[in-house]
This record gives structure tokens, sequence and C-alpha cells, in this order.
């Protein structure tokens, strides 16, 4: 018989307090207990092995969160059962999310097809071996395709080939770094919570028209959190964790662009007014940037805007 979905809560207190907030929180253990699960149905498991890329979220050594992007030829993920995904990846030194991948880690991954605007996210622990590393599922669940621009994939060198540019490593948002930020129309976001049962990771898709992330002049940014599926993992994380580590591809040049630093929930609307679409803001201030130039063996086209995010609204100039 196959497993059940989770038994216990999948909620933690975080993600509760702001389901508390808006009255759905009854509502929302009922979904939780439908949706997540502790292992990977047949749709997932034959999903993954179709992706040149995945995104994952894991926890340094000082307890600073990273997201990144990583990328191979289709089949790098498959999983041989359903409590197992694996991941056939090497080891890279210029990431700094890699040194929060070593064995028996929490890790989170988000595995998304920008061709088609499937998603499934999992977190669990890591298991490495020879050929990159194991995760044992412990959640597992879809999210709907809100926000995701089409884009159509192709690779441009042998991604066993690494980037001939070093990383480039600094405190603060320079220009260049600020453009890209300031233009992006998707990044993703990695947040963590030390719960009871141990760590939980997560890392999340954040799309909308380009420019919905603002870039303050004091260097933090602001993020509109826009209509979603309630679940609030981002956001319950940092209720729990002022925590955050964001990751802004380039789908154009490969560059990408990660930051680990401090987050925070803003209660009501921002300095520079509301913004169309929007519930409710963030606010995420950089500690540690990296730029790393021609990260990604791959590029992606745009081919269709979501109309979901064509409906959101921009940061005014």
């Amino acid at each position: 018989m196959e497993s059940p979905i989770l038994s216990a809560s999948p909620w933690h207190e975080g993600e509760m307090a702001l389901q508390r907030q808006l009255g759905v929180e009854a509502r929302m253990e009922e979904v939780g207990h439908r949706v997540m699960r502790d292992h990977l149905i047949d749709q997932h498991r034959e999903f993954y092995p179709l992706l040149p890329m995945v995104v994952l979220g894991a926890v340094d050594q000082d307890g600073d969160i990273w997201a990144t992007l990583r990328a191979a030829r289709p089949a790098f993920l498959h999983a041989p059962n359903a409590h197992r995904l694996t991941v056939e990846l090497g080891r890279e030194p210029a990431d700094p999310a890699e040194s929060g991948m070593n064995d028996g880690a929490a890790i989170a991954l988000l595995g998304i097809d920008l061709g088609t605007r499937r998603r499934n996210r999992l977190n669990g622990t890591l298991n490495r071996h020879a050929k990159g590393f194991d995760i044992s599922v412990a959640q597992s669940f879809g999210n709907c395709p809100k926000y995701i621009q089409l884009r159509h994939v192709r690779f441009i060198r042998d991604p066993s080939q690494p980037p001939s540019v070093p990383p480039r490593v600094s405190s603060e948002l320079d220009d260049v770094a600020g453009a890209l930020v300031g233009q992006a129309d998707t990044f993703f976001v990695a947040t963590y919570a030390d719960l009871s049962s141990g760590r939980q990771v997560d890392v999340s898709h954040r799309g909308g028209r380009a420019a919905f992330v603002h870039v303050g002049e004091d260097g933090w940014l602001t993020i509109p959190d826009f209509v979603g599926n309630r679940f609030f993992n981002t956001l319950g994380n940092i209720v729990v964790n002022p925590r955050a580590g964001l990751v802004f591809p380039d789908f154009a040049t490969g560059v990408l662009l990660q930051m680990t630093g401090a987050a925070e929930l803003l209660c009501g609307q921002p300095e520079d007014g509301p913004l169309e679409g929007a519930e409710r803001y963030w606010r995420f201030q950089p500690r540690r940037i990296v730029w790393r130039a021609d990260a990604l063996p791959i590029r992606y086209d745009l081919a269709e805007w979501s109309p979901f995010a064509l409906a959101t609204g921009v940061w005014r100039a």
C-alpha cells in the first residue's frame, strides 16, 4: 500500500501564523494533508528525468542559506524509488551553496520546467555518493504554474566544463548587480526553519513583470508577495528565522547572482506605495554576494509571459 500523506501537520508555526491572519488556517490544514506527501508520486518520478536544470537550497557552516541553479543533461535527476531522488552532479567549488551540501545535511530542491511551467518541490536529507547525492524525501508537493515565464532551453557548452571566469564576491550590490536585480522577472529564494523535528529547508520560485523587485538606495530589496497558494513556505520560514538566500539568473548570459542575508516581513505598505497584485511585502538585505559569470551551461529564450505576471505591477521609477 502506498505511503500516506504526512500524518502530522504539514505546516509549522510560522506558516500557520500567516494562514491564521487570513482566516484560512483550518482550510489549509485540510489542503496540506491532501497535497503534502512524504514520498514522490509516480507523476513526479517521471517528471524529474526530463529536466535540464534544478534549483537547490542549502545552509552553510555559518548558518547562512543559499539558493543556486545547477544544470546538466536530462536524466541527471531520477527517482529509484518513491522515497529517494538521485542527483548526479559533481562538486562545484565556485558555488557558495556547495559548502552546505555535505552528507547528512538538510536540503531543498525545486524541479521546474520553464518550457511547460510544471514544478515540484521537495525537502529532505542529503546522502553523498560517488556520482553526486541522494535526497531522502521528507516533504514533496506540487505547485501551480502562476508567475512562471515560458522559456525554451538550449545548451551552449558541455555542462561538465566549468566556467572560465572566477566568481566575484562582495558585500554590497554594485551597479551591474543592481541592474540585474532591478530588471529581473524571475528569481529563486531559499529559507529554512529549525524545528523540533529537525531543520526544514525550502526553495521557491518568484516571478512577475520585469522590475517587480525594487532595489532601494539603502541596499535593501523590497519584494511583493502576489496572490498564491497560501502555503507560506517562504514567508513562514522568515517569520521564525529572518534569513534568506536569493539567486537571480540572467538567462541570456548564464550569469548567476547569489546572495545571502537578512529578511523581514513588512507591516502594511512600503514607502513607495502599493504594487498592483501584491497582497503583502517583504524585504531582504544582502550581506554576502557572489557574482558568477557564465555559471550556467544553458540559456533560456523567453517564449511567453505568464498572464498572471502581466497582471501585476512594477515599481515607480
